[in-house]
Formats: C-alpha cells, structure tokens, sequence
C-alpha cells in the first residue's frame, strides 16, 4: 500500500549547478527504487534561509512529492542525513481528499 508524501530538502549553497542536479537525481532514483510513483520533483533554486543551519545562510531548496510504501521514507532519511551535501530534510505524509482517492482509483 503507498501513501502520498512531500520531501522538502535544502542542498548546501556552494553546490555547483551541476552537483545539484546530480544530487536531485540520485534521491530521484532512489525514490523509484524503492517503489515510488507518482513522483513531482520541484527545483525550488536558491534562497536565503530563515535562520543559520550548520553556518550557512542560503541553500537550494528541492520539493518532492510522490507515493510510495513507508519503508521508502527510513531509506531516503536515511540517505539524506548520511550525506554531506544535504543541510535539513523534512517529510510530510499528505492528507488525501475523497476526489483525489476516487481519480485514482478511476485510472487503476
């Protein structure tokens, strides 16, 4: 069974263009891997940030949304808080409205 998440991340500001599409893509097919669909990537670009997260000020903020089981999440997480590359990572299981579920069920 897969439930609708959202992924937001922030990516260290001294990333090249390049490392960040690197990055998006990896946590992408990581996603796929372990079984997600529906998956929305949105490259939010750089930002200033609200308050200092480990001594930087800016970063590039990453929105995924997606379905997918719940084991996918522990996995993701915990690629996230492993890498270097990733400042903070938030995920957020989404309520599903009654039109959405029916949707998908038509396309089933």
């Amino acid at each position: 069974m897969s439930t609708v998440y959202e992924t937001l991340y922030i990516l260290r500001p001294d990333l090249t263009d390049e490392q960040v599409e690197l990055a998006i893509a990896k946590y992408q097919n990581l996603l796929q891997e372990q079984g997600a669909t529906d998956l929305e990537v949105q490259n939010r670009g750089k930002r200033r940030l609200a308050y200092e997260i480990k001594k930087q000020r800016d970063g590039f903020y990453v929105q995924f949304n997606y379905n997918a089981p719940g084991k996918a999440i522990a996995i993701l997480e915990r690629a996230m808080r492993l890498s270097e590359e990733v400042i903070r990572y938030l995920t957020v299981k989404q309520e599903v409205t009654k039109e959405k579920e029916d949707k998908v069920a038509a396309t089933a």
